[in-house]
């Protein structure tokens, strides 16, 4: 399938999208619109942003066609070998899964407006961009000219975009790959520490893991004068959205914090993936039970390598750990639903704020229970095991060979590591809704540290004074 974007008028934030589709045998063929991005596991409905839909042939002559589902299309081919799907859409918000075009810049996520034939998703993709001469493209695709190609459709629409004639960009490099941050914004980036930090941070999950999904990876950046934190995985890429562009600590340590986190997602959930989601349908819900895995442990380990790699001293990583106990003992300590029962209710009203006391966050109770499993296996094994092993495992039976893991899988493997039953664990922490207070200060209590919770409710994290237990933290925080 080959892909022609373009803007008639920038100001309008529409865009034109033409798709041609050759090698057609058939009489009647299905054209869909995805309904949902990865890493976003709610339908949001991309074809309400179509304005106009057609269908041509090679001598331009409409063809006809029909709308059988809110972002499908039944197209008559009458006979023809190659049509021509031409339509716009309203690119017309700016955040970390959504499309932008302005005279200025453009940013792109193939998976909101780029159409499919059904059949033919692995099939090579090209996309070409008619944009302005001095424009630079910031993409994980390889690149000829203003053309952009995928090996098949589950890579173009992995793959996000931003151009433009002032976009900053520097590089480094860990091991065998290239990294590649992006800036696009109003703002003077410190390139210098910058690169320092990123490299620390990456090194230190490259040597965890002990191998990189690709060749290249690229942080794209966009930096908003408003208030903003957004970030999504990719598969050579992760879009992050920040604001606002002050300069301050504040932006950075959010760079920083976001950064650490989608990368380790190039492992945890774009190969590490859930056999759920392998392959993506994107016209309707993927449900599975086990994102407390995919975004609660990445949320774990996202702060946990920066302090490793010494990007955060042990004060910042204390920080970030009292921030996930506050939104999830403060907001939903009471809540009705496990785990797994809000992994698969993402789907529902996963990213709404939703009627009290039903649902728990995956990233911020996910990232407690998997530091709650790191210290006990650590406890058990002192330092000699850790989940740092489960992911590596994760990684060489499942991400290696790209196939899908399921629930029961993971707790084979973390029981393995562990040498031992965690039915506890299971029937505590993940399968139901029982209060953590106890199992979590358990474990922190092993490397100094306590939650104390107050009359209001409100939680804080505080040092305990014990040198033994102090020398366990250090273990722990820099392996």
């Amino acid at each position: 399938m080959q892909y022609r974007l373009f803007s008639q008028s920038l100001e309008s934030r529409f865009i034109e999208i033409e798709c041609h589709i050759e090698n057609i045998v058939e009489e009647v063929v299905e054209i869909q619109l995805p309904a949902w991005r990865p890493g976003r596991y709610e339908l949001q409905h991309f074809a309400k942003n179509i304005q106009q839909f057609g269908v041509f042939n090679k001598n331009n002559d409409p063809l006809t066609f029909r709308k059988i589902t809110k972002d499908r299309w039944r197209v008559e081919t009458a006979g023809e070998t190659e049509i021509s799907v031409r339509y716009n859409y309203y690119a017309n918000v700016q955040n970390a899964g959504s499309s932008y075009v302005s005279p200025e810049f453009w940013y792109i996520n193939p998976v909101n407006l780029c159409v499919y034939m059904e059949g033919r998703l692995a099939e090579p993709c090209t996309l070409t961009l008619d944009i302005a001469d001095d424009f630079r493209i910031a993409c994980g695709l390889k690149k000829q000219g203003k053309q952009l190609l995928a090996k098949d459709y589950y890579e173009l629409v992995d793959s996000p975009l931003l151009a433009s004639a002032t976009i900053q960009c520097q590089a480094y490099q860990v091991k065998d790959t290239m990294f590649y941050v992006w800036m696009q914004g109003n703002i003077k980036p410190n390139w210098n520490q910058i690169l320092i930090d990123f490299e620390k941070f990456t090194k230190s999950q490259i040597e965890m893991m002990g191998s990189f999904p690709e060749a290249e990876y690229h942080f794209l950046n966009l930096i908003l004068p408003t208030p903003y934190y957004h970030g999504v995985e990719h598969r050579h890429s992760t879009m992050i959205v920040l604001g606002p562009d002050d300069e301050g600590e504040g932006l950075y340590t959010d760079l920083l914090g976001v950064s650490s986190h989608e990368l380790f997602h190039a492992w945890n959930i774009i190969r590490i993936r859930p056999q759920e989601l392998l392959p993506y349908d994107f016209t309707k819900e993927n449900y599975f039970s086990t994102c407390f895995v995919a975004e609660g442990v990445t949320t774990y380990y996202g702060d946990l390598f920066l302090r490793r790699s010494g990007v955060f001293d042990d004060a910042a990583y204390c920080r970030e750990l009292q921030v996930y106990m506050k939104r999830h003992f403060e907001n939903s300590r009471d809540a009705a639903q496990s785990l797994t029962e809000s992994s698969w209710d993402l789907w529902l009203d996963g990213y709404e704020k939703g009627i009290p006391k039903r649902k728990v966050s995956v990233y911020h109770k996910g990232a407690l229970v998997a530091l709650i499993l790191d210290l006990t296996i650590r406890k058990i094994h002192q330092h000699q095991r850790s989940l740092d092993d489960v992911m590596r495992l994760l990684w060489q039976r499942f991400g290696i060979p790209f196939v899908g893991y399921s629930l029961e899988d993971y707790q084979s493997i973390v029981e393995e590591v562990a040498g031992q039953s965690l039915e506890w664990y299971w029937n505590d922490c993940i399968l139901s809704n029982l209060p953590l207070e106890n199992h979590l200060n358990h474990a922190l209590a092993w490397v100094g540290l306590q939650m104390i919770t107050f009359t209001d409710g409100t939680v804080h994290l505080q040092e305990l004074e014990n040198e033994r237990a102090i020398l366990q933290r250090n273990k722990w925080l820099n392996p």
